[in-house]
């Protein structure tokens, strides 16, 4: 089953832009090395890192139907920073991945213990809605 990992990271402003370098570094690498594993354990669909919020648009529909954006909203307290898609056969391996990417490094190595939300993709909509 597929599963998106969200990671949900500190506010647009902070955090990582004021990370040593060799913080990022570290951080970087572990990312890089968690994603190469998943890869090769076939167990990666997709992986991709987001821009700071204050680079975000919502759009809607206007009245006669054209978009119409609103925004940026750099004041935002958390923000989506990045996303995973796991293809797993059971939801528990699903947490564990999620557990390791909450434990990144941040500054001084210390683990982030960041907030990672895991959901389940839905191939195609339930039964009953069809």
């Amino acid at each position: 089953m597929k599963y998106m990992l969200m990671m949900n990271t500190m506010r647009a402003g902070a955090g990582v832009p004021d990370w040593s370098q060799r913080d990022l570094q570290a951080h970087v690498a572990f990312m890089m090395r968690l994603n190469k594993e998943l890869h090769e354990s076939g167990e990666l669909a997709s992986a991709e890192g987001l821009s700071f919020p204050d680079q975000a648009k919502l759009v809607r529909a206007g009245s006669d139907g054209l978009p119409v954006t609103d925004g940026v909203f750099p004041e935002s307290k958390e923000f989506l920073a990045g996303f995973w898609i796991i293809d797993v056969d059971a939801p528990e391996r699903a947490y564990a991945i999620a557990g390791r990417i909450s434990a990144a490094p941040g500054p001084g190595g210390a683990p982030l213990n960041m907030p990672i939300e895991v959901r389940p993709v839905m191939s195609a909509p339930p039964r009953e809605m069809l």
